[in-house]
């Protein structure tokens, strides 16, 4: 098993923040889709510091520094906690005997406290993280790596990931896929595969 992180272990979304800044909804989705949309943080996943990332931002949007400054000093209010059902498909393999791994794009700077918000990341004997590797989903070269660390070919592994791109890059190179859209169908699809 190779789980991804965000939206599959553990519940993020900026949106969870930035409804306390702006409580209106059409000025709070203007914001998140101009100042700090999600192509844009994808520079921290790839190895940039938020503050660094911030920065250049602020620079370019002065009158939301203070919001876009709250992506880094209050990052961690983007989470809203673990979900249940993987948590459970997650233990339902460890008690079967199935090693299991993490491949995410996320920050270096985030990666140890991502990884403190469930205990079922403890169950993940390795992780291959983008914002260490300079290198993300769904480029081939992450799944390769991910191949060489953990010492299995594509086809031994059942990747999960809530991206549609990120899903069909694993595809693309033999990995058995599940993308992770309803949680509730996370533990019959993998039933179904036989890994519990």
């Amino acid at each position: 098993m190779v789980w991804d992180f965000g939206n599959v272990i553990v519940r993020w979304s900026p949106a969870t923040l930035y409804k306390k800044i702006f409580p209106d909804p059409l000025e709070r989705e203007a914001f998140l889709a101009r100042v700090c949309p999600l192509d844009w943080h994808a520079a921290t996943d790839r190895g940039r510091t938020f503050t660094e990332n911030c920065a250049e931002r602020i620079a370019r949007y002065p009158e939301h520094a203070e919001a876009i400054t709250a992506w880094r000093t209050r990052w961690w209010e983007m989470f809203s906690g673990p979900i249940p059902e993987t948590e459970a498909a997650i233990e339902a393999a460890h008690a079967a005997g199935v090693p299991q791994f993490g491949l995410s794009n996320i920050s270096h700077e985030t990666l140890a406290g991502t990884m403190a918000l469930s205990p079922a990341f403890g169950r993940l004997q390795a992780v291959v993280a983008s914002g260490l590797e300079g290198v993300m989903k769904p480029e081939p070269a992450i799944y390769q790596l991910a191949c060489e660390r953990f010492g299995l070919a594509p086809e031994e592994m059942m990747f999960v990931d809530d991206s549609a791109a990120n899903v069909a890059g694993a595809r693309a190179l033999g990995f058995h896929v599940h993308h992770f859209t309803d949680p509730a169908a996370l533990g019959p699809a993998l039933r179904a595969h036989g890994l519990f």
